[in-house]
């Protein structure tokens, strides 16, 4: 899996959370092809099962601190 920090097009307030609807502040492409958006919330909670089933993840949610986010799994 490849975290990617600026993606080639940014997330934007029209983007949202496939689970719950809220702005999406995280993209997973899938091995399979396919794409997931995430609010901050789903991502971490969901954030293991996403690193097995992703080919690369497109994380925003520094912009919601101001600061880069802490990689999901703690390093």
């Amino acid at each position: 899996m490849t975290t990617a920090v600026a993606p080639s097009a940014p997330l934007t307030a029209e983007d949202r959370c496939d689970r719950c609807g809220a702005q999406a502040y995280l993209r997973v492409e899938l091995q399979s092809g396919g794409e997931l958006l995430f609010c901050a919330h789903h991502a971490r909670e969901h954030g293991e099962k996403l690193k097995e089933v992703a080919t690369t993840v497109v994380d925003e949610t520094h912009k919601l601190t101001g600061s880069p986010a802490a990689p999901a799994d703690g390093s």
